[in-house]
């Protein structure tokens, strides 16, 4: 017989190596840290919440109303009478939430959310003054994150685009 070494049984292998942390960082009792453990760690302030991360009844009235006013004024236009609702959907008469918009001489526009969420399918509807619209285009359709700018931005350059701000 030879002395051959004998493989080390299982139970006597040393325990798993344990990764340190940051420096002078303790662990959590389940191991991990949280975020703002993390960002403190790091000397980074904790990012705010997005003004879209607010509830929609909230967002509508507060943020996008306000932005938009202000940006169709940019164009040198009178900015429209803006309301949020909920009711028929123009053209279809499905019930949705919405953004009603009156210009001055009449013109008006429908921003309709097919669900109380920023990110739901949306669809404007346009008309002339003593008209009732006719049609109904889908809106901003291939976005996957919705953002007030983008939402305002796309809102003003479709009413840009009928002629109905500033002078065109």
């Amino acid at each position: 017989m030879t002395d051959s070494p004998r493989p080390e049984s299982p139970k006597s292998k040393a325990s798993p190596e344990k990764k340190p942390g940051p420096a002078g960082a303790k662990p959590s009792p389940s191991g991990q840290q949280s975020a703002a453990e993390g960002a403190a760690a790091t000397g980074a302030k904790p990012k705010p919440p997005a003004v879209e991360d607010k509830p929609f009844a909230e967002f509508i009235p507060q943020q996008l109303l306000p932005a938009l006013a202000k940006e169709c004024q940019v164009y040198g236009g009178s900015a429209p009478e803006l309301s949020f609702l909920e009711g028929p959907m123009p053209v279809v008469g499905v019930n949705c939430w919405m953004v009603q918009g009156l210009f001055p001489g009449g013109r008006r526009f429908w921003l309709c959310f097919t669900a109380a969420n920023l990110d739901a399918a949306k669809m404007i509807a346009l008309a002339e003054a003593g008209a009732q619209p006719s049609l109904l285009e889908s809106f901003l359709i291939d976005e996957k994150k919705m953002s007030l700018p983008l939402l305002v931005s796309r809102l003003v350059q479709r009413l840009n685009g009928q002629k109905w701000l500033g002078p065109n």
